[in-house]
Formats: structure tokens, sequence, C-alpha cells
């Protein structure tokens, strides 16, 4: 990433209290929890803390705590000696000794195995970092940040998360609103990431109406920032130095069928252009597979059906888990 995309763009109120809040505790080595869903900007968020602290001149080492094979965490956090483990053929020193003097971002924290947790929580109450096959531990200067789109208080009870680690990790938490909540910064996003994006393409950016913008701001945005950027790109690419009209949007953002949840009674929200029930269904289910990364039980109970009427409309619907 460059600077210029480490940027914090948006007006809304619920933002800019986030952006206030980083500002001050960009200032301290306080542990910082960063919550919200995904696609709303964790990472980048963890960047502003970095840039704006005393470690900014120093390394940015982001783990993606999902991506850990539970075999291997210990030796990708903490690192290894050469003839540590079998395949150990050089030292390894690790992702937070990678960090050191820096910001280690644990991304997906709510991922990473029990077993692993009992070390992290070691590793912040001590500061020690001890690779294996070393002897002695050493003195690492890191600092914590941890982001998530799990409830770990949910976690903590569901005994998926230790508790002691999530009260050592939640010191500071800073939650991240959901685009659909943030009134106003579609457009203001649309235009920095399409000028950011044309830029990068060498391209002209194209102009959008004022008919495809309010389709835009109307629409829910499951995915976010990372959902709208994805849109930009498309319109950069396919419609460079042109006018962006309704049509040249996508199918979902033309019919309005991203459904959320409104804060009137937890009611879902109807566009006025009315929506295509079949395609709600197939969009809540791939919705709910996405939450349950996959676990087709787990999105049969978020969805309230058994799992053979899962795998029945997975099959109506050619939708693959």
């Amino acid at each position: 990433m460059n600077r210029q995309q480490h940027t914090l763009i948006g007006q809304a109120p619920e933002f800019q209290a986030v952006v206030r809040a980083t500002r001050i505790v960009a200032a301290t080595d306080v542990a910082l929890l960063i919550l919200g869903e995904s696609g709303t900007g964790k990472e980048l968020l963890a960047h502003a803390v970095h840039q704006h602290s005393r470690r900014a001149g120093r390394a940015f080492v982001s783990v993606n705590c999902a991506a850990l094979p539970e075999t291997l965490a210990e030796s990708e956090l903490f690192g290894h000696r050469r003839g540590a483990f079998t395949g150990a053929t050089t030292d390894s020193p690790g992702r937070i000794r990678s960090a050191a003097g820096g910001t280690l971002l644990l991304d997906e924290i709510g991922e990473l195995p029990l077993s692993m947790q009992a070390k992290l929580l070691r590793f912040l109450e001590s500061g020690e970092c001890q690779a294996l096959g070393q002897s002695m531990p050493e003195r690492v200067d890191v600092r914590i940040i941890a982001a998530t789109n799990r409830d770990l208080l949910a976690e903590v009870e569901a005994g998926r998360f230790r508790e002691d680690l999530y009260y050592r990790l939640n010191v500071v938490p800073l939650e991240l609103p959901p685009l659909r909540e943030r009134g106003g910064d579609v457009s203001l996003l649309v235009n920095h990431l399409t000028a950011e994006i044309a830029t990068q393409h060498g391209l002209e950016p194209p102009r959008y109406t004022p008919q495809a913008r309010a389709l835009l701001e109307g629409y829910g945005w499951p995915g976010n920032v990372r959902e709208l950027r994805n849109v930009c790109e498309r319109m950069v690419v396919f419609c460079s130095g042109r006018e962006v009209g309704p049509d040249n949007l996508p199918r979902e953002i033309r019919r309005g069928i991203s459904v959320h949840a409104t804060t009137r009674g937890g009611a879902f929200a109807l566009p006025d252009s009315g929506v295509c029930l079949d395609d709600v269904e197939a969009d809540l289910i791939r919705q709910a597979l996405d939450m349950a990364r996959g676990n087709r039980s787990k999105a049969a109970r978020l969805l309230g059906l058994t799992r053979d009427t899962l795998l029945y409309r997975l099959k109506k619907y050619a939708i693959e888990a």
C-alpha cells in the first residue's frame, strides 16, 4: 500500500469519531482492538495508527491469523532456530521479531487457535519472545494491534476465545461503522477511489450521473468499502472517460437487493424499486455462507433452516460452498 491508500476518507459523524480516537491512541503504545464488518477498513485504520505513532519509521507487519496453520502458527509468530523441527533448515525470526520497534497487526484475531492464544497472552504480558529451538527468551518491543469482524465476547462465552486474552487486547476498542451507516460518505469515497484507481491504471476517470450516484448511495454495501472499491475499479476499466449511468452499474446495485437490517425493529428495508425474492434469498444464503466461512450447518442455523433445506436451496440457485 502507498501512503495515499492509508488516507481515512469520510465525513460521517460516526466515522469521524473513530478518526479522532485514532489520533489520540496513536500517541500511546496501548493495546488496540479494531472491530468492524469485513471490508470496513480495519487494516487501513491500523496503518493510520502506525503512521501517526512514534513507530512510523519502523516496520508495520500484518498477520492474517485465519491463514496460519495450527501446526506452524508458533513458528510463524515467534520464529524458529535451524533444526528446531523437521524442515527447519534455516533460522526464521518470526513475525513478532520482524516487527521489532514497530507495529504488529494480528488480523482476524478471532481465528487464532486456542493453543496459540495462551502463548500470545504470555508475550503480551511479559514482552518476551522465545523462538522454537531457542534456549532463552528475549524481549521484543512491538506494538500489538488486533482486528476482527467477530463478536469476541460471544466467542469467549462459547469457549472459542480466551477471556484473559480478550481483556488484555480490549484495552482500547475502536469500531468502524459499516458503509451503510455512513450517510453521505459513498459519493465522497466514489470520487476519491475513482481518481486514485484511474491514476494507478493510467486511465481517464469516468463521470457518474446523478441517477447512478443515487443508486450507489441507496445500496446497502454488504462488502463495505472493499466492495465499493471493486465497483469503482470496474467502472474505471470499462467506462474510462465516459459517463456512468444506472445501466453500467452491477445488477445488484441497480435492483437494490443488498438486504440489511434497519433500526426499525430489525426489519428488512424494501427499496422503492422492489426486489426479486429469488435474488434476495440467494444473496442471503451467500452472506450466511460467508459469515459461517463455508460451514453449511452454521449457515443453515443463521438462516433458520435445516441443513437439508439449505442444501436444496444451494442446488436450486447453483451456489457453490
